[in-house]
């Protein structure tokens, strides 16, 4: 009968037999397992463990199927020498896993060169709104350019682009709301298959579609409960604002009918006119699910913010009639079931956070794992194609983690979430 008192022991690398739950105390990038902790399944991984030159290997007996041969355990260690403990050779990390590092290492760059183009582009976007009324030709070139650069550039990459919508903490504003509005629904429209004219009309139309809303009361705005009928009255009216300010730009008649439109539904529930079905300029309606989605995930007062995949379930669950429906696909194919930021139980007991998605199997991401025990710029990534005996369990809320977790994972900290590719020996 095993002990449950106790938590480690060590044991001598001949002990090990399969459903022994050992730990690898070692940098995930030495070895060739998805984890560091694991049970041991098979016979072939007693004999990849022995090969990593590890004189002793701490296990968990109360996570055990069984006892290590001869039960030869050392429960107190002496302290380890570094020399005698890990050979400097050892098996090589395995092709899947240097593979995915290189990736991710490569994702990581152009998610910070991303960063940097949005944070330009937000500057411009906000000079452009200041300068509407003074200079309205000016704007509406400036604004094309933007979306023309945007259009061929890494951000409308999904991944990417979900990475740059989850980094508030504290609330959206107006202009970062248009950015993100106009960057998505450019990318769900590409994933639609519309012409790349329609997509930069599309992205012209998301820019200025809040722009009506600027002479609005932020208590209307910001408000969390139901507006009364006075306060929907003014808030309908941004509609019509933003057309009056989208003709003195003389923007062109496909991108003004995204701002008359964006708030309108296929069930006929929306405003400003109840337009239903094909009544909604197919461009308009991508862009309302795009508005409805980043609204959801980054709400302008920050209250009762939602993470991407709740996002997702909330829409289907509760909003499904309103929206178009090869928009609605779009949106899951480009952000997939567990989109990046998601943070998730896998089923073996483990927290991580997604980080990249899988678009051919969307319920197998790659994961940044959660462990006390490894530095932060060395956490594990695990990819769920590639290790098929995971999966994921479901998601959590980052509200209802411990705080450490949270840190640890730190989805507005992206740069971390990154390896370095690995130089070969």
């Amino acid at each position: 009968m095993q002990n449950n008192s106790i938590r480690d022991a060590y044991i001598k690398p001949d002990q090990l037999r399969v459903g022994i739950y050992v730990h690898l105390d070692l940098n995930w990038t030495k070895h060739p397992f998805s984890f560091s902790s694991f049970k041991i399944e098979k016979v072939d991984q007693i004999a990849t463990i022995q090969g990593l030159g590890l004189q002793r290997i701490r296990y968990t007996p109360n996570k055990s199927d069984c006892t290590p041969i001869e039960e030869v355990t050392l429960a107190t260690p002496a302290p380890l020498e570094i020399n005698a403990t890990v050979a400097t050779d050892g098996p090589p990390v395995n092709d899947a896993k240097l593979q995915m590092m290189d990736r991710m290492a490569l994702q990581g760059e152009k998610i910070l060169a991303c960063e940097r183009e949005f944070a330009m582009a937000l500057r411009a976007l906000k000079l452009m709104w200041q300068n509407m009324f003074a200079d309205p030709a000016g704007v509406s070139e400036q604004a094309g350019k933007m979306v023309g650069d945007i259009a061929d550039s890494a951000m409308m990459e999904a991944e990417i682009a979900i990475h740059l919508m989850i980094d508030s903490k504290n609330g959206s504003d107006a202009y970062t709301h248009a950015l993100n509005v106009a960057i998505l629904s450019m990318i769900l429209a590409k994933e639609m298959g519309f012409f790349a004219e329609e997509i930069k009309l599309i992205g012209l139309g998301a820019v200025f579609h809040d722009v009506g809303c600027t002479d609005i009361p932020r208590r209307i705005k910001e408000k969390v409960e139901p507006l009364t009928a006075a306060e929907a009255i003014i808030m309908h009216q941004h509609c019509k604002n933003g057309i009056d300010i989208c003709q003195r730009l003389e923007l062109p008649y496909e991108a003004m009918l995204v701002v008359w439109q964006h708030h309108e539904r296929s069930d006929g529930s929306g405003y400003p006119a109840k337009l239903s079905g094909n009544q909604i300029s197919p461009l308009a309606s991508v862009v309302a699910v795009a508005d409805a989605f980043d609204e959801i995930c980054n709400p302008l007062n920050g209250v009762g913010a939602h993470t991407p995949h709740e996002a997702l379930s909330l829409i289907y669950a509760q909003q499904r009639s309103k929206f178009d429906g090869k928009a609605l696909t779009a949106l899951v194919h480009s952000l997939g079931v567990y989109p990046p930021g998601t943070i998730v139980l896998l089923s073996n007991g483990i927290i991580g956070m997604v980080i990249a998605v899988n678009p051919k199997r969307p319920l197998k991401p790659t994961v940044l794992v959660y462990d006390p025990a490894t530095p932060k710029n060395e956490a594990i990534l695990i990819d769920l194609e590639q290790d098929s005996s995971v999966t994921v369990t479901k998601t959590l809320n980052p509200h209802q983690l411990a705080p450490e977790i949270v840190e640890f994972l730190s989805p507005g900290k992206r740069a971390a979430y990154f390896f370095r590719p690995v130089a070969a020996a």
